[in-house]
């Protein structure tokens, strides 16, 4: 009987844990559904139950609840901006050279130099862009 009471709490934790997304249910729900599996097994007194739930709660939420905080409950940055751009594929327009040029980058034209200023990009060459620098794109052919 006491197993049974562990198992639909654990079933209710888990449920209420859906709408909070704190994972902090979530791990009060696996104490209590651990429990109800000891419980299920063994013939052990009501206070050790509750020490056994306490105990497997705690360590659920200090040692699995900060692992699932970091993976799930950040987002993934999303580059904005002039941030977006770097790893863009452009086209050149106009050749690339130290002092001059032109791309073509997401439907924009952009000034741009090469990286490596000893290098000059003819029309047509696809170009990774590295940087913006100002309203420049400094830009590489790659390997």
């Amino acid at each position: 009987m006491a197993a049974l009471i562990w198992l639909v709490a654990g079933v209710l934790l888990a449920a209420a844990e859906a709408l909070t997304g704190d994972f902090f249910l979530l791990m009060l729900a696996g104490g209590a559904l651990a429990t109800a599996g000891v419980t299920a097994v063994t013939d052990f007194p009501v206070w050790v139950d509750a020490v056994l739930f306490g105990v497997l709660s705690l360590v659920l939420i200090l040692g699995v609840r900060p692992v699932l905080l970091r993976r799930f409950a950040t987002p993934p940055s999303t580059p904005m901006g002039i941030e977006a751009l770097t790893g863009r594929q452009a086209l050149v327009l106009e050749e690339v050279a130290e002092h001059a040029g032109q791309i073509k980058l997401g439907g924009d034209v952009w000034t741009a130099r090469p990286l490596d200023s000893t290098e000059v990009y003819p029309p047509g060459t696809t170009v990774t862009v590295m940087q913006i620098d100002g309203a420049t794109a400094v830009v590489w052919r790659g390997p």
